[in-house]
C-alpha cells in the first residue's frame, strides 16, 4: 500500500484550496497528496445559493491568489475558461456572485487530480509509524499526516433542540406535525414548505437570516404569509468593514491573539462575533427600501422585527406548527409566539468526527475539550501530524472562517509538511500593532 505524505479528509473551500496549492507540488513529487470528500461532487452551501446573493469577501480572497497570485486555480483563471473574464470586468464589482463562486470551486474540485469524490471516511487508526484510513466503501489509505476539512455544522441552540429531529444541535433539522422547521443550511430546498405556512418566523441576526428575510419579504404579497424576524442582538449590526478593522484578519493578530489566556480568547470570541457575523450594510440599505416600496405600492405583507429578543424554549405546538417561549431582554418580558414556519439562522459550529475516536490518544485538547491548536495549525502531540481546517476560532480568532486567511493558512500548512516556505508566508501586514510593542515597554 503506497503510504502518502498526507491526506486531506473533507473538501470544503479550504482543504480545496490545499489541493490546488498542492497539486503542482504532486506534479513534481515534492509532495504526494490525496483528498477524500464523502459527497459525489462539490457543492459550497448549497441551501443558500440564492440568485442574487454575493461573497462578502472580494474575488480575491479565492482559493489560491493571496497565496501565488499566478496559480492556474485562480477565479479569474476560472472566469477566463468559463468565458466571462470580460463581463465580470464590466460589471465592476469586487464582489463574485454566491453561485458563481460554487461553480469555480466545482471547476476546480473536478479538475483535480488528487480529489477523490464519494469516499466517506469510518475509522482513522495509527498503525505505529503511518496513519490507516478506512472508508465506507472499503477503500484504505497510508498517509504520514492528515488535514481535517471536514468544516461545521448546523447548529441548533438549546431552547430550539425540541423541534428538530436531532438533539445533538449540530443537525441540518427536520419538521413538526402540521409545520416547517429548517436550519438556514438547508433554505432553498424548503423554502416552498415555509411558504404554504401563515406565518414564517427567522431567528438569528447574521447575513444568511437577513438575505432569508429579504427574499421571503420579496415574495410574501405573491403567497399571503405574516413573516417574523427575531434576533437577541440589541440591533441588527451591519458587518464592519473599515479598514483598520479589517486588519484583524492578519497574521500579526493571529498570533496575538493564540498568547491570550484562554478565558479572554473566548470573551473576545463573544465580543467580536459582529465583525464577521453581521450584515452587509448594502443589504440592511436593501431591505429597508423593499419595505419602503412595499409600503407606498400598498402590497406590503404583514412583517414584525424583533431586537433584544431571546428564545428560551420551543415545542410542538397543538395542531401543527411551533410554539417559542420568547424574552425581552430589555423591557424583562415574557412572551410567546406561535409560528407556523421556523427558518434558524444560527450559525455552524465545529464538529470532532466520529472516525478520529481511534487516534484521540494522539491528538492535544484544552481545558475544554477543544483542539490546542499550534501555530502552524496542528493538533497532533507529537507535533507536524494532523493539522485542521477552520476548527481554530477560539485559538487563531476570526482569522478561521475567513475566506481570505484560507490562502495563508494552506501556506502554514505546506511549509510545515515540507519543512521550507513553498508559497511566501507573511509575517507582518498591519499598520496597527496588536498587544505592546516591545520599544514602549518600560525598561528597568
Amino acid at each position: 500500500m503506497i503510504t502518502h505524505d498526507f491526506v486531506g479528509i473533507g473538501l470544503g473551500p479550504f482543504n480545496l484550496g490545499l489541493a490546488c496549492l498542492t497539486d503542482p507540488l504532486r506534479a513534481s513529487a515534492d509532495l504526494d497528496g490525496v483528498f477524500l470528500e464523502a459527497r459525489d461532487r462539490f457543492d459550497w452551501h448549497p441551501g443558500m445559493l440564492l440568485d442574487d446573493a454575493t461573497l462578502q469577501v472580494p474575488f480575491l480572497a479565492d482559493l489560491v491568489t493571496m497565496a501565488d497570485p499566478t496559480s492556474r486555480w485562480s477565479f479569474l483563471s476560472y472566469l477566463k475558461q468559463a468565458g466571462n473574464l470580460y463581463p465580470f470586468y464590466i460589471r465592476e464589482s469586487f464582489y463574485p456572485l454566491r453561485k458563481e463562486y460554487d461553480d469555480y470551486c466545482r471547476w476546480a474540485a473536478e479538475s483535480l487530480p488528487s480529489v477523490r469524490f464519494g469516499q466517506q471516511v469510518t475509522a482513522v487508526e495509527h498503525d505505529g509509524t503511518a496513519y490507516l484510513i478506512r472508508t465506507a466503501g472499503g477503500e484504505q489509505h497510508r498517509t504520514r499526516r492528515l488535514v481535517l476539512g471536514i468544516g461545521t455544522s448546523p447548529r441548533v441552540p438549546e431552547p430550539l433542540r425540541p423541534l428538530v429531529a436531532s438533539r445533538d444541535g449540530r443537525c441540518a433539522t427536520s419538521s413538526t406535525s402540521g409545520g416547517t422547521v429548517t436550519h438556514s443550511a438547508d433554505y432553498l430546498a424548503r423554502k416552498s414548505d415555509l411558504q404554504q405556512q401563515d406565518r414564517i418566523t427567522i431567528v438569528g441576526s447574521g447575513q444568511s437570516a437577513a438575505e432569508i428575510y429579504q427574499d421571503l419579504l420579496a415574495e410574501a404579497p405573491d403567497h399571503g404569509y405574516e413573516l417574523v424576524w427575531l434576533t437577541r442582538s440589541p440591533r441588527f449590526f451591519p458587518m464592519e468593514y473599515t479598514k483598520l478593522t479589517l486588519e484583524m484578519t492578519s497574521p500579526e493578530y493571529g498570533e496575538y491573539h493564540r498568547a491570550l489566556p484562554i478565558d479572554t480568547r473566548d470573551r473576545l470570541a463573544r465580543e467580536q462575533r459582529h465583525l464577521f457575523k453581521g450584515i452587509s450594510g448594502d443589504l440592511v440599505d436593501a431591505i429597508f427600501d423593499l419595505h419602503y416600496q412595499q409600503r407606498v405600492t400598498g402590497v406590503g405583507p404583514s412583517t414584525t422585527l424583533l431586537t433584544n429578543t431571546e428564545v428560551r424554549g420551543a415545542r410542538p405546538a397543538p395542531g401543527g406548527g411551533s410554539e417559542l417561549d420568547l424574552l425581552h431582554t430589555e423591557t424583562g418580558e415574557a412572551f410567546s409566539l406561535r409560528t407556523g414556519g421556523l427558518v434558524l439562522a444560527t450559525g455552524y459550529a465545529p464538529t470532532q468526527p466520529a472516525f478520529l475516536d481511534g487516534i484521540r490518544d494522539r491528538i492535544r485538547y484544552d481545558a475544554r475539550g477543544r483542539y490546542d491548536v499550534a501555530a502552524d495549525y496542528s493538533v497532533d502531540l507529537a507535533g507536524g501530524e494532523v493539522f485542521v481546517q477552520n476548527a481554530e476560532e477560539h485559538t487563531h480568532s476570526l482569522l478561521a472562517p475567513d475566506l481570505g486567511m484560507g490562502p495563508y493558512r494552506n501556506s502554514v500548512i505546506v511549509a510545515a509538511m515540507l519543512g521550507r516556505e513553498v508559497y511566501p508566508i507573511e509575517k507582518r501586514i498591519a499598520v496597527q500593532t496588536f498587544g505592546v510593542p516591545d520599544h514602549l515597554r518600560s525598561v528597568s
